[in-house]
């Protein structure tokens, strides 16, 4: 057991509106990309994406809007989940099911945007990929910088911190040019006022700033989203246990030992440190390996993720050493009592998951532990359980059955536990 104090719950900056108030104007900033969303994704009876030529025409004929409308609010649509896109097809993402009633998935959703404000704004021509990238990066101490002044910037003052921060970036990659040189992909000096007003645009035209003469304001979106983005550093750096900068499964083997708030807490902080995206899939490729302890864990932690996970969740119900997981998972997401929630599972799945939680507790727990787990399991009686145990065809159903047998008081039953597993070993009945 481990004690520590919990964080308390950071506040936003003084003035910050309430969430439901910036979720009113993320639904601004995206209403259009809302709008060609269910037009493509619900009107259009999913077929194809409004991009295409022909359907941008009728997209636009039916919502009102230009052509040139239409494609760059699909591209908002797309990169704030809004639509996900299967091939030729346009199917509603479940930030669209949640827009109009979960403030939440809104704000996630025009973060995510503002996250890809590079990729919604065209680039300016005959600019190096390389000086584009250089400004992307530095973006965020740019915005940083807006946040911190809490009210209007001069552009001259973004315009120094821009050329300070690619230098920094040129040597952390050692490419200070030598005397006489140029490296290919940096901007001349001259070059980096175009860049800023190109990135200060695209800022502003997802709605993180506004422009005025001269100078750059943060909108409160903005502020809270860059407050935000401050506040998970701040977590990472406070990773309890040290596990931020390990892999899915070394950090979940670290979890194992914590009781369920500071491995909540580690959870938190190493999710943090990295893009959703990209830890969904950690967690879930650690779920499908062998070890059953890494498998609730990992979906232990996709329940501090949230929303986010749902998609990839509702996918593993199509894997049998999954399903029983997501199941449970998806019926926690939709509001059940996780008490409740195992109501869900046919006896089939629940003996699968009896099998794999004992498998885990065979693995990593006490015998006492194993024994006690038979009072878990929906069958009535122990041969009920066996016969159950027997058809559900679990890959460690043998290695489970001997431990159990082994570890059990009771002579009789532990006779009929090792018989059911010579059974299953042997493939009688």
């Amino acid at each position: 057991m481990t004690t520590r104090r919990t964080r308390p719950a950071p506040r936003p900056p003084e003035g910050t509106p309430p969430r439901a108030e910036l979720a009113g104007q993320a639904r601004a900033v995206l209403a259009d990309a809302v709008r060609i969303a269910r037009w493509a994704a619900v009107d259009r009876n999913t077929e194809t994406a409004p991009a295409d030529v022909g359907d941008g025409q009728r997209a636009a004929a039916a919502l009102d809007l230009t052509p040139a409308q239409v494609r760059a609010g699909w591209d908002r649509a797309r990169l704030a989940g809004l639509v996900e896109l299967h091939g030729g097809t346009a199917r509603p993402g479940w930030r669209l099911h949640a827009w109009d009633r979960d403030d939440s998935a809104v704000l996630r959703g025009w973060v995510a945007l503002l996250d890809a404000w590079s990729l919604v704004h065209p680039v300016p021509e005959a600019v190096a990929p390389g000086a584009v990238a250089e400004v992307v990066e530095a973006v965020p101490q740019i915005l940083s910088l807006l946040q911190l002044s809490a009210g209007p910037v001069p552009v001259p003052t973004l315009l120094d911190l821009l050329g300070q921060r690619v230098e920094e970036l040129r040597e952390e990659r050692c490419e200070v040019p030598a005397p006489g040189t140029a490296v290919e992909t940096a901007p001349a000096a001259e070059g980096l006022p175009a860049l800023l007003d190109w990135a200060l645009e695209g800022l502003a035209a997802v709605g993180a700033l506004t422009l005025g003469t001269g100078q750059a304001t943060l909108t409160p979106l903005g502020n809270w989203a860059v407050w935000v983005k401050l506040e998970q550093i701040c977590v990472a750096a406070q990773s309890p246990a040290g596990n931020i900068e390990q892999s899915a499964e070394d950090m979940l083997r670290g979890c194992a030992r914590l009781t369920p708030g500071p491995a909540r807490d580690e959870y938190r902080a190493w999710l943090a440190a990295r893009t959703l995206a990209g830890a969904v899939g950690e967690l879930l490729a650690v779920a499908r390996g062998e070890d059953a302890l890494l498998r609730g864990l990992a979906f232990e932690a996709l329940r501090v993720v949230g929303a986010p996970a749902e998609p990839e969740v509702r996918a593993a119900l199509a894997e049998p050493s999954l399903r029983p997981y997501a199941l449970l998972w998806l019926a926690e997401y939709e509001g059940a009592d996780p008490d409740d929630a195992p109501e869900v599972l046919t006896r089939e799945e629940a003996t699968w998951l009896w099998v794999d939680t004992a498998a885990a507790v065979a693995d990593h727990g006490e015998s006492t532990l194993l024994v006690r787990h038979l009072d878990s399991a929906v069958q009535g009686t122990v041969p009920a359980l066996l016969d159950a145990v027997r058809a559900v065809g679990h890959p460690r159903t043998v290695q489970v059955l001997v431990a159990l047998a082994a570890a059990h008081p009771d002579p009789a039953l532990a006779k009929a536990v090792r018989r059911a597993a010579f059974q299953v070993h042997t493939g009688g009945s």
